[in-house]
């Protein structure tokens, strides 16, 4: 049996399907900051391709993730799906993103892991995790 090495992935990318487009374009690009790599219209309908800095795949088991929400949230909130994007500062842009439509799901919080986290539901309806890294001088 021959072993292939795999091709590398040069790319991740979330698709959000957003029954409001317009409304979820708004927030992402211009609320959140995303800067806009490409924008196509083809059968009636649209897509904007919105850069997000530097992409991982985080994967976790139902255990981890549900004390993800308990030290997040204070319970278990989220599903299959959470996405987490590192900001320079989180409480800021929570108050940001609640003012352009996002639900507070749960304010900023130092972790255990030292980082401040918020939980915000954005339009579109995904679970979106806020976190900026505290560093060792705020232990």
């Amino acid at each position: 049996m021959t072993h292939l090495t795999p091709e590398p992935v040069l790319e991740l990318r979330l698709v959000v399907t957003a029954p409001d487009y317009a409304e979820a374009l708004a927030f992402y690009r211009d609320t959140l900051g995303l800067p806009e790599r490409a924008s196509y219209a083809a059968a009636g309908g649209h897509v904007t391709i919105l850069e997000a800095g530097r992409a991982t795949l985080e994967i976790t088991d139902p255990a981890h993730a549900g004390y993800i929400d308990e030290v997040e949230v204070g319970r278990r909130v989220a599903g299959q799906y959470r996405v987490a994007l590192q900001v320079p500062d989180s409480a800021t842009t929570t108050r940001t993103l609640t003012e352009a439509g996002a639900t507070l799901v749960a304010p900023p919080t130092v972790t255990p892991w030292n980082s401040l986290n918020a939980r915000l539901e954005t339009p579109g309806g995904i679970q979106l995790t806020l976190f900026t890294e505290l560093g060792d001088e705020e232990r």
